[in-house]
């Protein structure tokens, strides 16, 4: 198998590190899983169609280190799986070179996110396509030291707009284009945590951002085998 479609997978849960243990869910040619950070201010659903496995769930409790360990492979690579009985104890992956063994966990030691039950409605739906995702990596870049994005709305326009105060601040704004309008209060989300899911998916060109004024935030992206959706909780200390 291409190993790069297995780090796109990671890539898209892991988040740059904001997400490092999860269980990956292999059956019916497809790979899934359900995923969350350790502040709970963001969970998400991933899956990839497309992959050739057996039908099982993996341990998985430190991604970083699996990271690593894959980086040691070309991109040509074959998995297979090591078991005690049932349970599946390590994921062996070779290339023509070299040999990787990563430790699998027991299933019980990893977290899993609650079942998102009673969404609220998300009135707001903003446009996401590249320029969007190359401004806002950018801008947040640019205020590395600002962690959030506000969300406001005023007479059919829409700004996301990086390090909003009251005051007079550094701050980056962003009018966006809606596909459906509501005006709301002002809702704010964890800015970082935005970006790196925006870098795991900025090959994706066109993407829908949907706000609830409750506080809650969603987003979806569909490219390739790959579907993952992302749901932000709103932060509260945004002056």
């Amino acid at each position: 198998m291409e190993k790069h479609k297995l780090t796109r997978f990671i890539d898209k849960y892991h988040l740059g590190g904001n997400v490092n243990s999860v269980i990956l869910n292999s059956g019916k040619k497809k790979l899934q899983t359900r995923f969350m950070t350790g502040d709970k201010s963001l969970l998400g659903e991933l899956s990839m169609n497309g992959w050739s496995f057996e039908d099982i769930s993996l341990g998985v409790y430190d991604t970083e280190q699996m990271v690593k360990l894959l980086g040691v492979l070309s991109d040509d690579v074959e998995l297979n799986l090591m078991k005690a009985g049932d349970k599946a104890i390590a994921l062996k992956v070779d290339d023509s070179n070299a040999t990787v063994n990563y430790m699998l966990s027991d299933l019980s030691v990893i977290n899993n996110p609650p079942s998102l039950k009673d969404l609220p409605e998300f009135g707001l739906q903003v446009k996401v396509d590249n320029t969007f995702i190359q401004k806002f990596i950018a801008g947040k870049s640019a205020l590395s030291d600002t962690d959030s994005f506000t969300v406001i709305t005023d007479n059919d326009v829409v700004k996301l707009v990086i390090g909003y105060s009251k005051i007079n601040t550094n701050r980056v704004t962003i009018p966006v284009k809606t596909e459906t309008y509501v005006d709301m209060k002002k809702v704010s989300f964890n800015a970082d945590l935005f970006k790196d899911v925006l870098v795991a998916n900025k090959e994706c060109e066109s993407a829908v951002l949907e706000i609830s004024e409750q506080g809650l935030a969603r987003i979806n992206f569909k490219v390739d085998e790959y579907d993952a959706t992302y749901y932000l909780v709103a932060i509260t200390d945004v002056d």
